[in-house]
């Protein structure tokens, strides 16, 4: 699959992402993230939410159970 053009993150965790990650996957996750911040109520202040956020990514991206939105049905393919 194509790859990111740059890496998405500054240091090692943005290149472990453009090491790692695909394009698609990436904007997969995009889209996660914003329902979660949204649902959520999440602050980008706040050191915790940014954590919580960082972690839910690990979750993600090593295709283990993550946090989705409550109610969130996905789209059928």
């Amino acid at each position: 699959m194509e790859g990111l053009p740059t890496p998405p993150l500054p240091g090692p965790n943005g290149q472990e992402i453009y090491d790692n990650v695909s394009k698609q996957a990436w904007q997969e996750w995009q889209a996660r993230q914003i329902r979660l911040i949204n649902e959520k109520q999440l602050s980008m202040i706040n050191p915790d939410d940014r954590k919580y956020l960082m972690d839910q990514m690990a979750l993600f991206f090593a295709n283990e159970e993550a946090d989705e939105a409550d109610g969130f049905v996905p789209p059928e393919a």
